[in-house]
């Protein structure tokens, strides 16, 4: 009949200081947890396996828990918990020796929890904006953990501008709401686009395969600019053809045509009469402008009347063979 198993070790130690690899106390112990990094999502079931590898080291255990097990003289155990709802939690798996030693290793754990919300806005701004001036945009994340995952992308329409990574020194894990902050340029380009942002947690390759993103709403932006002339100096029509010259604002300004200084309407059907030199005024928001513009009317190639001519001789033609 074989001797009864030693005593167990008194599980009264000292506390367990935990490292990130094996106690060089106890070069035999070697223990591992699988998976090494683990991530959750605040609420979800958890579980890892720590295993123990080597002889003389009876007691295996986990504390650090919500719920510390039984230690086992088995050469692993399995810590599970149904829902994760601690945010600090620092669990480790140690194992005692015969002799009263010990050897440890902690799990990294990551909870987490992607954003309640996001919003954009102008910051101290509301109404258009005026081109060649400077906003701020902002971008609020709202109840995230943990803070320092987090990364912010504004958009101008499908445009990425600026990609942000918190540095906030809350070492907090529980969720924070975190402000981020861009600097743009007003031009008339970006008159009517859209702007948003998107908070995304990059949780490393032990994180969800798809990492969790939160996009806010959009706001868009009127610019206001102008007025702006889009018209050469010397202006080209054929006889019959309006008169008229672009001018670009927003908002779209008021545009008076004067000749001779005296305050005349754009014609519909140019005709030589109406050859000269022409001042416009435009108003806009950003002041009054004005341009001189030589209008110079060609006189009319004769294919128009070439063709109705032609056409009418086949409509002639046509009804005279339908006469015989």
């Amino acid at each position: 009949m074989s001797p009864p198993p030693p005593p167990l070790p008194s599980l009264n130690v000292p506390p367990l200081i935990g490292i990130s690899a094996v106690s060089t106390k106890e070069d035999s112990c070697r223990l591992t947890i699988s998976p090494s990094t683990l991530v959750v999502r605040f609420g979800d079931p958890v579980t890892a396996n720590c295993s123990l590898h080597g002889m003389g080291f009876p007691v295996l255990g986990w504390v650090g828990l919500l719920v510390t097990p039984e230690p086992t003289m088995n050469s692993f155990q399995v810590w599970s918990e149904d829902s994760m709802t601690e945010w600090s939690l620092k669990p480790m798996c140690f194992a005692l020796s015969e002799t009263g030693g010990r050897c440890d290793i902690v799990l990294t754990l990551i909870v987490y929890k992607p954003p309640e919300n996001v919003s954009v806005s102008f910051v101290n701004h509301t109404g258009p904006m005026f081109e060649g001036h400077q906003y701020t945009l902002q971008c609020t994340v709202q109840d995230v953990a943990p803070v320092e995952n987090l990364t912010v992308t504004f958009y101008r329409g499908q445009t990425a501008l600026e990609r942000l990574q918190s540095n906030s020194s809350n070492t907090k894990k529980t969720p924070v709401t975190e402000i981020f902050t861009l600097d743009i340029s007003a031009s008339k380009e970006h008159d009517g686009v859209q702007y948003w942002c998107e908070a995304e947690l990059q949780l490393g390759p032990e994180g969800p395969p798809y990492p969790p993103v939160v996009r806010s709403q959009n706001i868009s932006a009127a610019v206001y600019f102008g007025p702006q002339f889009v018209c050469p100096t010397k202006l080209h029509v054929r006889e019959g053809e309006s008169l008229g010259c672009e001018v670009r604002g927003n908002p779209q300004p008021l545009v008076t045509w004067l000749r001779a200084g005296q305050v005349v309407a754009p014609p519909a059907h140019s005709s030589r009469e109406h050859a000269g030199k022409y001042t416009v005024l435009a108003k806009g928001h950003h002041g009054q402008i004005n341009f001189t513009v030589e209008v110079e009317v060609l006189a009319d190639s004769g294919t128009a009347n070439s063709c109705k001519r032609h056409f009418l001789l086949a409509v002639l033609f046509i009804q005279t063979i339908n006469w015989l």
